[in-house]
């Protein structure tokens, strides 16, 4: 199952979702009514007459009015849970007692998590999700939140980074990437929401009793307090029975979908030794994989092993047995778990700060770059239908390239990339003119509205820059926007209208220029400003021809200087679309405006309608045999708008 078909799952999936709650709803209705009906017919015992049952004497206005109370009840629980988890994954991270691992951070264990992050985000061509560590778990865990790529974070347990070797810890990485290119982080969060209205029955019975307990009451009441209290503890049961059902939900939609991101994982780092070892290792160690925040039972589907235990967690677990899974990718397992006390392997030992050295001992940079260069050697055009086709599900080769960007990568821009002044710095960077006076009225400007050690990091930073090939910005991006998701609100307004001062400085706006802002942007808006979350609406490439035509036309104008160049690009693009009636678009009538709106449109393609686009764009780049930097990020650009993580094209 690729990026596609996991994405358009997920939409099956939450038409799954919505159909359990229902009749968990219609369930907790009937049995709400029953309940009142009892207590009241309790209270009311003397007033009915001799042979009359309760259903007979049953008041359906009551039982309207509880129905629609129930379900107004659930239904505002659901929405407040929801409103509450709309800033993304840190809200789940956080309220687990998860703390952000800065990018700089000096601990070596912490380092190699992130290394590992890192690589597997540059691989997977999107920006390294933020990485929280919840220092208090001794446990080994480890779990993905957000609604998509962009808001997503990585959150992992104390004991992870403890007790795993890197191998291990990539398998438990690449298995958390699986979650996030899946869509599966979205079906979580929405899980949350929808059983916290649920759950909300059973707290109402809780306060109903605490209050009863509370209240005085003469003899002549007796019999009303008797009743109410037996509708606060029917209410609890009634909740105890929510959870039940909201435990079944989610082993109905989690279960096979830790399977599934197994197998990718296996697939990413072509080592099934990493997780199957990190799950041998869960199950000899006496913490196991068990969470102890109170908080855990509520994200217990979104870890990667089980996290909480209980009589109602094993009677509906949200994950396969260890020896299930382990079995599944090494089937010649003895069934012995690990219970060694060293987590590194002899080849893993000593690691260096900023993970450099960290990475030689996995692999040297001549072996990184034998491996890259066996896949890019007289391959350049398959390398850009690979890079599609890997999208969501990067290879081997793939990662190591990665690595060896980042080993390449200049220490001093690589450090200053991944903390928040060094971020602003280095984009600014990117972003700087070569002719003198266009550069000269930049710095000025930045000297005027950037932060002043932004600005004074900046000048430090030109000679590097300046120097710098360009087939590593898009991997400077990558590294940059973690940090850039640090900055305050009136940073980052500050730091985008720069940005926009900077690209119109020369009265023009390249390509390259507005590939890079769309990057930017398209991950960094919507973790500052409530953005409205783009529903897919198009199944069908041919409702958008006019759209089509314009990204056709400036992907051919992009990459060739001659009409007749041009033409034929175009006519590769629609080729493999297999669309016809699409025209090249006037060069003279295309503007940056215009692009935009039309992006904004493409974004609402249902996920199988996305692959035959971009497919058709790269062979409008593949027509000539070259691949210029410029298609490159444009290709980059594209995907990323499209919410498709486009791994490195190697130009």
């Amino acid at each position: 199952m690729n990026f596609f078909e996991s994405q358009d799952r997920v939409h099956k999936n939450t038409f799954q979702l919505v159909l359990l709650f229902t009749l968990a709803v219609i369930t907790l209705i009937i049995m709400t009514n029953l309940l009142v009906m009892v207590a009241f017919g309790y209270i009311n015992s003397e007033q009915l007459q001799g042979g009359d049952t309760l259903l007979q004497q049953m008041d359906w206005q009551t039982f309207a009015a509880v129905s629609a109370g129930v379900g107004v009840v659930v239904l505002v629980g659901s929405l407040y849970k929801i409103m509450a988890l709309s800033a993304g994954g840190k809200v789940v991270a956080e309220s687990l007692g998860g703390q952000l691992i800065p990018q700089n951070t000096d601990d070596l264990k912490q380092r190699k998590l992130l290394n590992v992050v890192e690589e597997m985000a540059i691989a997977s061509g999107t920006p390294a999700p933020p990485v929280y560590l919840l220092a208090d778990e001794p446990c080994v865990n480890a779990f993905a939140a957000g609604f998509s790529p962009r808001d997503a974070v990585i959150g992992v347990t104390q004991g992870t980074i403890d007790h795993l070797s890197r191998d291990q810890l990539q398998g438990v990485i690449a298995h958390e990437f699986s979650h996030i290119f899946n869509g599966d982080m979205r079906l979580n969060i929405r899980l949350i929401g929808v059983l916290n209205g649920i759950l909300i029955i059973g707290l109402a019975g809780y306060y109903l009793l605490y209050s009863t307990s509370y209240s005085r009451h003469g003899r002549s009441s007796d019999k009303s307090a008797g009743g109410i209290l037996a509708l606060a503890i029917g209410l609890m049961v009634i909740g105890f029975t929510g959870t039940f059902f909201g435990n079944l939900i989610k082993a109905a939609v989690s279960r096979q979908r830790e399977y599934l991101a197994d197998a990718t994982a296996v697939q990413f780092t072509r080592n099934p030794d990493g997780i199957a070892g990190a799950l041998k290792r869960i199950g000899g160690l006496e913490s196991g994989s068990k969470v102890e925040n109170p908080g855990a039972p509520e994200v217990s589907h979104a870890f990667f092993a089980q996290g909480v235990s209980g009589l109602m967690q094993s009677l509906a677990a949200t994950h396969p047995p260890l020896a299930k899974r382990i079995l599944r990718i090494d089937p010649q397992w003895d069934g012995k778990f690990d219970v060694s006390d060293k987590p590194d392997s002899p080849r893993e030992g000593g690691q260096g700060h900023g993970g450099e050295g960290e990475q030689k001992e996995t692999i040297t940079r001549e072996e990184l770059a034998k491996n890259v260069a066996a896949v890019v050697t007289g391959a350049a055009m398959a390398d850009v239908a690979n890079a599609i086709d890997q999208i969501g599900n990067p290879k081997l080769e793939t990662i190591n390239h990665a690595r060896t960007l980042l080993a390449e990568l200049p220490t001093v821009i690589k450090e200053t990339a991944r903390e928040p002044y060094g971020a602003r710095a280095v984009i600014y960077s990117l972003l700087l003119d070569p002719g003198r006076e266009v550069r000269r009225r930049q710095l000025e400007h930045l000297r005027t509205y950037a932060d002043p050690d932004v600005f004074v990091l900046t000048e430090k930073l030109l000679a590097e820059m300046d120097g710098l090939d360009i087939k590593y910005r898009l991997p400077i991006i990558d590294i940059a926007i973690p940090a850039l998701k640090q900055l305050s609100l009136d940073q980052y307004k500050a730091f985008r209208n720069n940005l926009v001062t900077l690209i119109e400085a020369d009265s023009r706006v390249d390509l390259l220029e507005w590939s890079l802002q769309k990057i930017l942007f398209s991950h960094l808006d919507g973790q500052f400003f409530k953005l409205t979350h783009t529903k897919p609406h198009y199944s069908h490439l041919g409702q958008l021809k006019q759209e089509i035509e314009l990204i056709f036309s400036v992907m051919a104008y992009a990459g060739q200087q001659d009409q007749y160049d041009i033409e034929e690009a175009f006519s590769a693009a629609v080729k493999m679309l297999g669309i016809s009636g699409l025209q090249l678009v006037e060069k003279n009538k295309i503007t940056l405006s215009v692009l935009d709106r039309a992006l904004q449109e493409l974004e609402k393609l249902k996920p199988m309608a996305k692959p035959r686009l971009l497919k058709a764009c790269a062979a409008s780049i593949m027509r000539d045999q070259k691949i210029l930097p410029v298609e490159a990020e444009l290709l980059r650009a594209f995907s990323s708008v499209l919410e498709c993580p486009m791994p490195p094209i190697v130009p």
